[in-house]
């Protein structure tokens, strides 16, 4: 299949995944995100980790996360005091570290335009694409923590 094709197909599928917050595929996973204990931004981030493992997309596990859950999250924010810009980093990096999984558009495109295989290359892809952005949300999570918004 021509890269651009595996792209549409993997975004329609994340996309379509989302589009209904009583989408029954979706529900467990909802349900299971607001029972993760760390305080509300640990749960956002493994939402929104989770969900673009899941989807293979970085925009569609946000766009599902904040579709069912941004409610919530502006609610427990608001009672806890958390500014919404800190939650809303929190989101997007964690939305952009399990993503870049093997059946990530992005990554099945780039390999196949290299001439590449999964087993050559996705090591490299992991630790530049997952370790450095899981290190990243961590030190956001602890700042803000902290810090509260920076």
């Amino acid at each position: 299949m021509h890269p651009p094709c595996r792209c549409s197909v993997l975004e329609a599928w994340s996309d379509s995944a989302g589009s209904s917050p009583r989408c029954r595929l979706f529900e467990p996973v909802r349900d299971w995100v607001l029972t993760i204990e760390g305080g509300p931004l640990v749960s956002l981030a493994f939402a929104t980790n989770i969900l673009a493992a899941l989807t293979g997309s970085a925009s569609g596990g946000l766009t599902i996360a904040l579709d069912a859950l941004g409610e919530t999250y502006v609610n427990i924010a608001a009672q806890t005091g958390i500014d919404l810009s800190l939650l809303h980093r929190v989101a997007v990096i964690g939305s952009g570290t399990l993503d870049i999984l093997p059946h990530n558009g992005a990554v099945v495109s780039l390999l196949a335009i290299c001439g590449l295989s999964h087993r050559d290359s996705y090591f490299d892809i992991f630790m530049v694409g997952i370790v450095t952005s899981l290190l990243a949300l961590l030190a956001v999570i602890a700042l803000g923590s902290v810090l509260g918004s920076f």
